[in-house]
């Protein structure tokens, strides 16, 4: 019998699921789904991930199709199974978030059974087709792409702040990677002198071993780890698409949040990014080109359904005066604007000493709003809407 867990369930379904699994089941307490699998996975006492997520129709809906779209992009060896009204349009939105399979709120014990065997079966043919089965053995981490249609839109300020931020969440627990193959920055705007740089990474003995593979890595002192872009264009060329899939993934199992900085545009190395990503922040700038650019890449993505389900709007360089509101920018890209990061004086100094400026400027109103986007991704708290919003949509 398959590994089961058991979330947003009444006492009355737990007793009908312990049936149809022979008490062979992990149930985990009555709650809010979090929509990151590392903090649902963190509820198992014995750190053991199941074949099958089952969850009970106490659970939302929309918490368990985000929750369920994330784990088919990190772990697709895990197969959920939902208990929900099994409408039509509940059958589209859940194949669409890989749901194994739909039961009835009143599925007995039997049509339980056949369910969750279903599903361990296709979780474990999962596991041998897509990947082998050490990459499987341990929960696969956050990987959050930052991306933008054009350069000079700030992605590499905004990835190592990110990274920064997170760092401060979760020690040890963050990687960023420099993947501008040609021109990457991230070395410099971190003071960083690396020893090894991307291309060294993706080849030879530390892509064969996770363990080799973190020697390579270049330790900030805050405690983040970094793969610096290569300082010579034609090396950092040689990368391709396959090798950073390779690499994301072998990050994934080591680290709870990869960060990625890409170069401009959709490159082999950007998409490959993008589909092994569980979040990607579009960047935008303030300006009717950047906004216009976003547009096209958001459609071009979608038509390639490679937007993941966690998808996190910026808008960078925000300027009361630039004669653009957010409400214009959420017109032209036909979406909501999640985090608006303000003009900032400090974040040149900051970027030519190569300090973040959530370290060197906490109180920069830039550094305020960047920490709002920080805690999209961790457990951090808010902070109360910033005046550069308000003054924004104001102007709309």
């Amino acid at each position: 019998m398959s590994r089961v867990v058991l979330a947003g369930a009444g006492e009355e379904l737990v007793l009908r699921v312990k049936e149809a699994t022979d008490g062979d089941v992990t149930v985990l307490p009555p709650g809010r789904l979090p929509s990151d699998p590392a903090r649902l996975f963190e509820q198992l006492l014995d750190g053991e991930l199941p074949d099958v997520l089952f969850v009970g129709p106490h659970a939302p809906a929309p918490e368990v199709l985000t929750l369920a779209s994330r784990l088919d992009v990190q772990s697709p060896g895990i197969a959920v199974v939902l208990m929900a009204e099994p409408s039509p349009e509940m059958w589209q939105a859940a194949m669409r978030a890989g749901i194994r399979d739909l039961l009835a709120p009143t599925a007995e014990a039997a049509e339980i059974r056949a369910a969750v065997e279903r599903a361990g079966h296709a979780a474990a043919n999962r596991r041998r087709v897509l990947r082998p089965a050490s990459e499987t053995e341990r929960y696969a981490g956050r990987v959050i792409t930052v991306a933008s249609p054009k350069g000079g839109v700030g992605k590499t300020t905004v990835s190592t702040n990110l990274a920064i931020g997170l760092t401060a969440a979760a020690p040890q627990s963050t990687v960023l990677v420099d993947l501008d193959v040609q021109f990457g920055d991230v070395a410099s705007a971190l003071g960083l002198v690396p020893e090894y740089t991307l291309p060294d990474v993706v080849r030879g003995p530390a892509s064969e071993d996770t363990m080799v593979l973190k020697t390579f890595l270049t330790q900030h002192p805050s405690g983040m780890y970094a793969v610096c872009g290569s300082e010579n264009p034609a090396a950092g060329d040689t990368v391709t698409g396959e090798d950073v899939t390779r690499l994301l993934a072998s990050l994934a199992r080591e680290f709870r949040y990869v960060v990625v900085d890409t170069a401009p545009g959709l490159s082999e190395q950007t998409l490959a990014a993008l589909d092994r990503a569980s979040d990607v922040v579009m960047l935008t700038s303030m300006d009717v080109p950047g906004v216009r650019g976003l547009r096209k890449e958001l459609d071009v993505l979608r038509e390639l359904a490679m937007i993941p389900a966690g998808r996190h709007i910026v808008m960078n360089f925000a300027d009361p005066r630039g004669g653009l509101s957010v409400r214009d920018v959420e017109t032209t890209i036909g979406t909501g604007v999640d985090v608006v990061l303000p003009r900032s004086k400090g974040v040149p100094a900051s970027t030519n000493q190569g300090v973040p400026i959530l370290q060197s400027s906490k109180r920069d109103p830039m550094a305020k709003e960047m920490r709002r986007l920080v805690a999209r991704f961790a457990a951090t708290p808010l902070m109360k809407p910033g005046k550069y919003r308000a003054k924004h949509r104001a102007a709309g």
